[in-house]
Order: C-alpha cells, then sequence, then structure tokens
C-alpha cells in the first residue's frame, strides 16, 4: 500500500514567516523558467543579505545606540551588478561616515559591480565571431523579470564595450616588459587587413614557449615600420646583446630593420616562401621538379654541400628561367642559416619557416572573421592585439625545444667567431695605408 504525504502544515508544524514564503513563492516561478534562472533569483537573494550583514560589520546592529559608531546608514538606492554578460539592477545599502562628510565603499557591491566580467563576457564571444547584433542571443537566461531589468546588451553598448576591452589588450601587449626574457628565436610577418597592413612580431623563449612581443601598424614592406616595431621591444627591456635567431619572409625591409637595431644578428630565410618565389616564375609542369630539388638540397646536414647544390640549381635555371634563377638567388645563403649552426631535426623543420607565426595570424584572422570594414588604423591595431593575446592561450611549447639551448650556443659561438675574423681583417682605408 502507498504512503502518501501531505503538503498541509501539522498542527505543531512552524509556519514560515510571510516574507520567507512570499520568497520562496517568487522562487517558484523562476524555478519554472529553469535552473539558471532559478540560480540567479537565488544568486540575487544571497548578495542581498551578504550587502546587509556588510553594512551591519561596519555600522552596528540596528536599533543599538553605540556612541564609538564610525559610520551611519544612509538608506538606499539603484545600483548595478554584472552577471552573465549583462548589467543587472539592484537595491544596494548605502553608509557615511558618522560626521556626514564622506560616503563608506561597501567591498561587497564592489566586487559584485565590477564591470570587468562583463567587458570579459563581451571580448571573449566578439572575438568567438558573435556579432553585436546577435550579442543577446548567446546570453544565459536569467529569468524574465531579471531579463527586463538588465542592459548594457544593446549594439551601441556592446560595441562600446568591446572598443574599451580590444583598447586594453592593445595597451597590455605594447606594454610589457621585456628585461627578464631571454628569446632564442623572433619571428616577424605582417597581416594584412583590408587596404591596411600591421607588422606582428613572435618570440620564441630558449624554454620554447612562444611570446606575442608587439606590433606595429605599417607595411612589411616599409623598413621604417618595421625599425620602429623592434626599437620598440629593445626600449621596453629586450636585450639586443643577447643570441637571438630571426625568421623572416625574405621581405628586405625586415632584414634592414634587424640590420639596423640587432647588428649582425642571424636571419633565416622562410623556405616555404622562397619554395613559392621560385617556383611561381616556372611553368606548371615545371614546378614539382625544381620543388624537390629544392627541398633535397634544403635537407642536406652539410652547409658547402647545400649550398652547392643550390648554386648548381640556380645556374641551370638561368639559361630557360632567369626570374626563377634571380629569386633563388637573392638571399639564398640565409635559406641555410639553420644548416650553418647546425640545427637539425625536429627543431630545423619548425624553425625553417614563419609558420609558427603564421599560426598565430591565421587566429588573429579567425577572431576578425566578422569585421566588415577597418574604418581606422587604431580599430585595426585593437582587434590585431585582442587576437594575437587569445592565440596565445591556445600556445603550447614548439615542436624540438629540448634544441632550443644547442642553438642559443651557436648563435653565441657564432657571433664570437664573425666579430674575431672582423677584428682581424683591416679596414679599406687601413689597407690603403699599408700599401702606400
Amino acid at each position: 500500500m502507498k504512503s502518501t504525504v501531505s503538503l498541509a502544515p501539522a498542527s505543531n508544524e512552524v509556519v514560515l514567516p510571510e516574507r520567507v514564503q512570499e520568497a520562496l513563492g517568487q522562487l517558484v516561478g523562476s524555478a519554472q523558467e529553469g535552473l539558471l534562472a532559478l540560480s540567479v533569483g537565488v544568486g540575487l537573494g544571497v548578495l542581498a543579505e551578504l550587502l546587509e550583514e556588510e553594512v551591519v560589520d561596519v555600522v552596528g546592529a540596528k536599533g543599538r545606540h553605540d556612541p564609538d559608531r564610525v559610520a551611519v546608514r544612509h538608506g538606499h538606492e539603484a545600483g548595478e551588478v554584472t552577471l552573465g554578460g549583462r548589467r543587472v539592477a539592484v537595491e544596494r545599502p548605502r553608509v557615511r561616515t558618522a560626521d556626514g562628510r564622506a560616503e563608506v565603499r561597501l567591498r561587497t557591491y564592489e566586487y559584485f559591480a565590477d564591470r570587468d566580467p562583463l567587458t570579459r563576457s563581451v571580448l571573449e564571444r566578439m572575438l568567438a565571431g558573435v556579432s553585436t547584433r546577435r550579442y543577446r542571443r548567446t546570453q544565459e537566461p536569467v529569468g524574465q523579470e531579471v531579463e527586463r531589468a538588465a542592459r548594457s546588451t544593446s549594439r551601441s553598448s556592446v560595441s562600446r564595450t568591446f572598443v574599451e576591452r580590444t583598447r586594453r589588450s592593445l595597451g597590455e601587449l605594447m606594454s610589457r616588459h621585456l628585461d627578464d626574457v631571454r628569446l632564442a628565436v623572433m619571428m616577424i610577418d605582417g597581416i594584412d587587413l583590408g587596404e591596411r597592413t600591421n607588422v606582428v612580431a613572435l618570440g620564441i623563449t630558449t624554454e620554447g614557449v612562444k611570446i606575442p612581443l608587439g606590433l606595429w601598424e605599417g607595411s612589411t614592406e616599409n623598413a621604417a615600420v618595421a625599425t620602429a616595431l623592434l626599437s620598440d621591444l629593445v626600449e621596453r627591456g629586450l636585450d639586443p646583446e643577447q643570441g637571438i635567431l630571426f625568421v623572416i619572409d625574405g621581405a628586405k625591409a625586415l632584414r634592414k630593420a634587424i640590420r639596423n637595431v640587432f647588428g649582425d644578428a642571424p636571419v633565416q630565410r622562410c623556405m616555404r616562401h622562397k619554395e613559392r618565389n621560385v617556383t611561381d616564375h616556372l611553368p606548371e609542369r615545371e614546378r614539382p621538379a625544381i620543388q624537390q630539388r629544392l627541398r633535397r638540397a634544403w635537407a642536406l646536414d652539410g652547409h658547402d654541400r647545400a649550398l652547392d647544390q643550390l648554386r648548381l640549381l640556380a645556374g641551370e635555371l638561368e639559361r630557360t628561367y632567369p626570374g626563377a634563377a634571380g629569386s633563388l638567388r637573392e638571399g639564398m645563403e640565409e635559406t641555410l642559416t639553420l644548416t650553418r649552426l647546425g640545427v637539425t631535426g625536429n627543431l630545423k623543420r619548425t624553425l625553417e619557416s614563419t609558420n609558427p607565426c603564421e599560426s598565430m595570424i591565421e587566429i588573429v584572422r579567425h577572431t576578425q572573421r566578422n569585421v566588415k570594414r577597418w574604418s581606422s588604423g587604431e580599430m585595426a591595431l585593437r582587434w590585431t592585439a585582442a587576437g594575437m593575446l587569445e592565440a596565445e592561450k591556445q600556445f603550447r611549447k614548439i615542436i624540438g625545444y629540448r634544441d632550443l639551448a644547442t642553438l642559443v650556443a651557436a648563435i653565441e659561438h657564432d657571433h664570437d667567431h664573425r666579430y674575431a675574423d672582423a677584428a682581424r681583417t683591416p679596414s679599406r682605408e687601413v689597407a690603403i695605408v699599408a700599401a702606400t
């Protein structure tokens, strides 16, 4: 026989206060809208209790005379807290000093009223591809009553919040101190944004950790832009004397900027860019064979042998495809910098192209896929900086990072060797004087 439980109050049952019954009745309505809406209703009730408890802690119990009281209650006023990517109205208590001269800040209210969770939520959703007009649809259900009173979800409000947050991301990226950063590699590349271009720099530490270093507005074909970017890194504490390998796509402006700021630092030309530049001068039928010969030469461990193979190929191309031959000869030796430094295996495969930097750029492009028009250079910088910091969250150590210490040692040895050779070689003026 089934037993049933009566919901009617027993004679000895404690009757809940009317205020509590009213609150529970409201929660029942929230429960009908879903568990999250119910939780929000409970949470807002708890927040109200926490605010009142802090008032008691600061002022003292209500109705008790205290001659040493340093603060007094000052009624209530409308306030707002951040909830689920929106601003929700609440009633907050006010407290003033006993002499009535100043407002006393309630830490509980300040914590929940903080706009940072709101701006973070807007940033994450916009970078994930949510447009301003669809932002409201992505929010968690919090109940009709709370939703009606919520704000900061309109297109203009979301847009302003996103601008504020991306401007902060740009400032964060461009103010990073680099004093304690020990780099082994720096990759520089450009990202096209409509008619604009941003030059970005990615660092790889001696532990194999990838770090977005900075960006500058302008073309990779402009040496002044690249020089400004690298000079800014030095001003922020990056030591130009540390042994760093630069990996670039082959732009002459980048090469010039590296020489201007970092002197005779080793530069590795991206093999993939060089391969495309050479094969673009060839008819389709010739490309696979030339591509294979290039890759076989670059795969050789011996620097001199590899260089001989590339020179031989350039000589053969000279007769039939002089454009391809000229492209191959331009910066040919810098496609073998890693080979000259004795870098092999996984680390060589990682650093022989700008792929790690281009992977970051792909994430940046993905975050910008909904942008239809770049209204200003500042907008392009903000979006790119936010995308770079978003990419940083997904970074892992590079493949072959355990050999980076060997690379750094090789760079330092190469620098010392070059410096010694320069010291032994007399300058042209000295040679002329000696000859006379």
